[in-house]
């Protein structure tokens, strides 16, 4: 006799070298103490919370965490999920037939009754590296945890009891995941803020070669793997809300 649990969803978990740790650390706390340095990020994200601000990628130590922790994370969800598949359908998801692109790195700040309500990103893939978490957020109750949401509600009752996977926020610690993984934080309570940052990567397969035409136009450039921003063809977030109000969530 055996179980099988079908259709997984993958998720990858990994942990930030400390001295990059530190340096994204008094990042944000320069970025949140001078906030008006900082493009707002709310105006286009689900997120109910005190602060969300965009973060650029001019920095030496963003530079180092795209390039060397967010988009290899990336290629190796899409080996760990591709290698599961026959040969012949990976599509363009082998290595040397796609480019990963970062599409956006925002920082949020998060106080007690804040809340990022159940919600989806643009893109390919999205993620969140935990900063700073208040002590009683402990993994005793819901409070200020992340939730991945599965395919259908959560109901005890008709045992859809994998329906939700809590994530308790570790400082350091990051996770990737699919653009379209439904997810959501609860709000805490008491006192402190709960730091992290999100982003979102862009997969894109790479088109057969063709002779070069002289349009007058460069290629993209690119600081440190994040790639500027383009009107037309950027993701975005899908924002769950049309106003701006801040309801609390206690």
């Amino acid at each position: 006799m055996e179980i099988l649990d079908l259709f997984p969803r993958s998720i990858f978990k990994d942990h930030l070298p400390e001295q990059l740790f530190n340096q994204l650390l008094s990042i944000s706390a320069d970025v949140l103490a001078y906030p008006g340095a900082s493009p707002d990020a709310s105006v286009k994200l689900a997120g109910q919370l005190s602060q969300q601000r965009e973060l650029s990628g001019g920095h030496p130590a963003i530079q180092q965490l795209c390039s060397t922790h967010v988009l290899p994370a990336c290629d190796r969800w899409i080996a760990h999920v591709m290698g599961r598949q026959p040969p012949h359908g990976r599509g363009p998801w082998v290595p040397g037939r796609y480019q990963l692109q970062m599409v956006d790195l925002w920082l949020n700040c998060q106080r007690a009754g804040d809340y990022n309500p159940t919600h989806t990103h643009g893109g390919s893939f999205s993620g969140v590296i935990f900063l700073k978490v208040p002590p009683q957020i402990d993994g005793q109750c819901f409070d200020g945890q992340l939730c991945f949401h599965g395919p259908e509600d959560w109901h005890l009752q008709s045992f859809r009891t994998g329906m939700a996977h809590y994530v308790l926020p570790v400082p350091g610690e990051f996770y990737v995941f699919p653009a379209w993984q439904p997810h959501s934080v609860a709000p805490f309570r008491g006192d402190g803020e709960r730091w992290s940052i999100a982003f979102n990567v862009l997969a894109v397969p790479l088109q057969a070669s063709k002779p070069a035409q002289s349009t007058g136009v460069s290629t993209q450039q690119r600081i440190g793997g994040v790639s500027p921003r383009s009107s037309q063809s950027t993701p975005r977030n899908v924002s769950l809300s049309s106003g701006r109000t801040m309801p609390r969530g206690f």
